[in-house]
Parts: C-alpha cells; sequence; structure tokens
C-alpha cells in the first residue's frame, strides 16, 4: 500500500459518519401535483436499502431527494453529520454521465475537485483502473466504450472518491446479462467495503440478490419499509403482494 493511499483512507477513517439518514414526512409537489408524499424512514451505514414499486411509483425522485439534487417542498432529509462533505455520497444513473475525456481523466476529475494533490490524483486514478479492469481501457474516450463498460467506469469513478454512501438508479437497466453480473459484484464488494447502497431496480431478480432491506413505494406512499427476507417471504400489503405476483398496479 503506497503513502498516497494510506493517506486517503486514513482521512476517509477519522472522517465523522453521515450517517444515519433520515427522512421525516419528506414529499415533493412541485406546483401542488403530490409526486412523493409522507416518506419517513431512517438509512443506517453500511446496509444495502434496494428501492421498489412499479413505473411511476416515485423511486428515482426518492434518490435525487435523498442526494440532494433536488429540495423537497415537504419534510426533510437529515444526516446524522449535519452537512455533507463533499465525496461523502456520490450517485450513479442508469445512464452514466460521463466528460468527454478518457477513462482515466474521467476518474481524476472528481479527485481534482476535491483539490487532491497531483501525486496522490496519480495513485488513485491508477488503483482504481487496476481494481476494476480498466486499465487496458484507460486512454480511450470514455463515451466510445461500451454500455456496460461505462457503467464500470461510473461505478469505478464513485468508488474512487470514497463515498459513504452511493446511491444508484437502476444501474444496469439497460445492460445484458454478462455486463449485470459484473455490476452487481462490484456493488457487493462496494457493500464489503463498508459503503451504504441505496439503489432502485425494476427486476425483482436483481432485488432479491443485493437487498439486504427493500423500501416498497407505490404511488408516490412508502408502503413498506424492513428486512428484505422478511419482504419477499411475507409482504404485508395487498399492493406488494401483488406487485411481487407480477400483477400491474396503477
Amino acid at each position: 500500500m503506497g503513502a498516497a493511499e494510506t493517506g486517503m483512507m486514513r482521512a476517509e477513517e477519522l472522517a465523522p459518519s453521515i450517517l444515519p439518514l433520515t427522512l421525516d414526512r419528506l414529499g415533493y409537489a412541485p406546483e401542488g401535483v403530490a409526486l412523493l408524499r409522507d416518506v419517513s424512514l431512517d438509512i443506517p451505514a453500511g446496509r444495502r436499502l434496494v428501492i421498489l414499486g412499479a413505473n411511476g411509483a416515485g423511486k428515482s425522485l426518492f434518490l435525487r431527494l435523498c442526494h440532494g439534487l433536488i429540495a423537497p417542498t415537504l419534510g426533510a432529509v437529515r444526516w446524522a453529520s449535519g452537512e455533507v462533505r463533499p465525496g461523502a455520497q456520490a450517485m450513479v444513473f442508469q445512464r452514466p454521465v460521463l466528460l468527454r475525456r478518457s477513462v482515466a481523466a474521467n476518474i481524476d476529475y472528481p479527485l481534482a475537485l476535491r483539490r487532491l494533490g497531483r501525486a496522490e490524483r496519480q495513485a488513485t486514478v491508477t488503483r482504481t483502473l487496476a481494481r476494476f479492469g480498466l486499465a487496458p481501457l484507460a486512454d480511450r474516450p470514455a463515451r466510445l466504450l461500451s454500455g456496460g463498460e461505462q457503467q464500470r467506469l461510473a461505478l469505478a469513478r464513485a468508488w474512487a472518491t470514497r463515498p459513504q454512501v452511493l446511491f444508484l438508479d437502476e444501474p444496469c437497466a439497460a445492460l445484458d446479462p454478462s455486463a449485470t453480473r459484473i455490476i452487481e459484484a462490484m456493488v457487493g464488494a462496494f457493500s464489503e467495503e463498508g459503503i451504504t447502497i441505496v439503489m432502485t431496480t425494476h427486476d425483482l431478480g436483481q432485488a432479491r440478490r443485493l437487498a439486504q432491506d427493500v423500501a416498497f413505494l407505490h404511488r408516490g406512499r412508502l408502503v413498506e419499509h424492513g428486512p428484505a427476507e422478511v419482504f419477499f417471504a411475507n409482504p404485508q400489503s395487498g399492493e406488494a403482494r401483488a406487485f411481487l405476483a407480477g400483477d400491474l398496479l396503477w
């Protein structure tokens, strides 16, 4: 382990935890139209929370409110640490947002924004490329990668910033089974390293493989929230039972 990596890890270990994340009667109603209503739950550190629900249930909106990309119109989003330091949370979208730069430069960019020194950035980029099998693609334009490679790069870039929480919005929605297995393995590895995962998926098989906790949304409301094994074995609401049975919800 190099000095740059050691210094980076020590800085992360000393940083106060921003978790749990508390949602207190969270709502979003632009122009009076309620898209998300009265959502209350705590997201503890070190868990994998999967957000489930039919299309239009409010899953992506839920992530954006948690991350702070948009502000709630009702209720509150509260982090345990109060303020969230730069890099403490990251988000990866269904369609990765990549710069018109090389693969290596895409990983370097958020590190530069955090004002890390050149040597530390180079060491982190090199380590990240090797960690996720991207070294052979380092000089390739990021936007010319395949869909699976782009998503792998987006996740690797997020990992390089050492986030405490990673929000994932349908990260495998457009990927084939081979690419999906790689992304799921990355998510599992992140979780083993202590990164809290909050993700949406439309794939019930993926939810069963990855979820430790489940939050089920229906029409913008939180209908159920609890351990994944309990949700899948014995859902408490009619909406959740119908959803798991593959019935159409409206």
